[in-house]
């Protein structure tokens, strides 16, 4: 585990060292910083006698230097880190950490080409990971698009070691401005030499006629020779009124399969024949500026599993900034009793309290049809508060959730978090 989560301090400091070798040509651009730093507290009943108290602080660090809007060079890391001042076993570890990225990039926003080298996220059609390695992207031309990455995985790193493990893949896309884009995308991931992973990608996003606009994702598990997960969704404007059909289906044993017998978390989904369909429709109008209505339907149908249908009617109010009040009432009906409930929502947030200030409030209650472990309701409740100070540089939040069910007779959490930002062109 260490290999892969090394402190974020080590990491970082290691980021700093690499800035400091661009040349200053490079770096004399733009440097920009954000620290979050998180203290969490959470009491818990857990039914046992003895409430379970768990209080971890985190810090999370982004630093980002160089050529940040222009042509040129530039560094990018973000990690975190985690000390439980509890110190209850309920963490593995009681501090811990970790590079989530970290890397070089050439950008030359003219042509659209991007490089980047060292850890960094993927997000290429059927490539959506964390990898060591390199990733290109580029036009070719006005109607073609390409990305290409290879590397080593970073979720698998701790498993048998690095060696043999290996992830590629890319994405090709046309498209049109007006009109939308199509693409077609592949991925090949390794672990210990076995192959985890084989997967054929296709998407489209098409932009029709009365503004109408039509979103797709398809994916082929190569390894097991199934289709994994077909989704899609059509987007229906009508005077104020909006619609949102959409339809998914998910093949459990391609879409959690790898094809092999290798490590998978996931094994006994895929071994489960699971089919999930998943059909719905979202309905809003737009009163006025200020006021908007709406319906939402939802079936997921299950080829062993019970199916359940949820319909539900919301409103919501807007003002100023980003202010919204809200009220969201529905149901859900399932073969089980879990399945069956009134479901209450109440939101709200308050945009510019007292200068630049914020309170936001989230209340949902259920109510089931019949008790569970003797309990016919479940109550969550969460209220925040936040500001900014020094021309936004600094903000502070406060939060705090309660909230109790069936399974737990209460949970309580709080959250403490110190945002700064810092930006400095040299």
């Amino acid at each position: 585990m260490k290999s892969r989560h090394s402190t974020a301090r080590v990491a970082l400091l290691a980021g700093l060292a690499l800035v400091a070798g661009i040349p200053a040509t490079l770096t004399a651009a733009e440097i920009r910083l954000q620290s979050d730093t998180l203290v969490r507290g959470m009491a818990r009943d857990t039914g046992t006698g003895k409430n379970q108290t768990v209080a971890p602080g985190y810090e999370y660090l982004q630093i980002d230097a160089g050529q940040l809007n222009e042509k040129g060079v530039s560094f990018h890391s973000y990690g975190w880190g985690r000390f439980d001042f509890a110190d209850d076993q309920f963490f593995e570890d009681r501090s811990e950490g970790e590079l989530l990225y970290g890397y070089l990039q050439y950008a030359d926003p003219a042509t659209g080409l991007d490089l980047r080298v060292g850890r960094q996220n993927i997000v290429a059609g059927v490539g959506n990971d964390a990898i060591d390695g390199l990733q290109l992207s580029s036009d070719l031309g006005p109607w073609f698009v390409v990305s290409a990455y290879g590397g080593q995985p970073v979720g698998y790193d701790a498993s048998a070691g690095r060696t043999g493990d290996s992830i590629y893949g890319g994405r090709l896309g046309v498209h049109q401005g007006q009109y939308g884009e199509v693409g077609a995308s592949y991925k090949m991931l390794d672990n210990n030499d076995i192959t985890v992973e084989k997967t054929l990608g296709l998407d489209l996003a098409l932009f029709l006629p009365a503004d109408i606009s039509f979103y797709g994702f398809s994916s082929r598990n190569l390894e097991s020779k199934g289709w994994a997960e077909h989704s899609y969704e059509l987007r229906i404007p009508v005077a104020a009124v909006n619609f949102r059909p959409y339809f998914g289906q998910y093949d459990y044993a391609h879409y959690f399969g790898t094809g092999v017998n290798t490590v998978n978390p996931f094994r006994a989904l895929a071994i489960s024949g699971e089919k999930l369909r998943v059909v719905g429709l979202d309905t809003t109008v737009k009163v006025s500026d200020a006021v908007d209505l709406g319906v939402k339907l939802k079936g997921n149908d299950y080829d062993q599993m019970n199916a359940s249908r949820y319909a539900s009617g919301f409103a919501a109010w807007h003002a100023a900034d980003l202010t919204t009040v809200g009220v969201e009432i529905g149901y859900m009906k399932g073969d089980l009793d879990r399945q069956k409930y009134l479901l209450t929502r109440v939101f709200g947030y308050l945009d510019g309290v007292a200068g630049p200030g914020f309170i936001s409030g989230d209340l949902v209650w259920a109510r089931y049809d019949q008790p569970i472990y003797g309990r016919d309701n479940s109550l969550f409740v969460s209220l925040g508060t936040g500001r900014t100070f020094l021309e936004k540089a600094l903000e502070l939040k406060l939060s705090g959730d309660y909230s109790r069910d069936p399974y737990f007779n209460s949970d309580v959490r709080g959250l403490l978090a110190v945002t700064y930002r810092y930006d400095h062109k040299l």
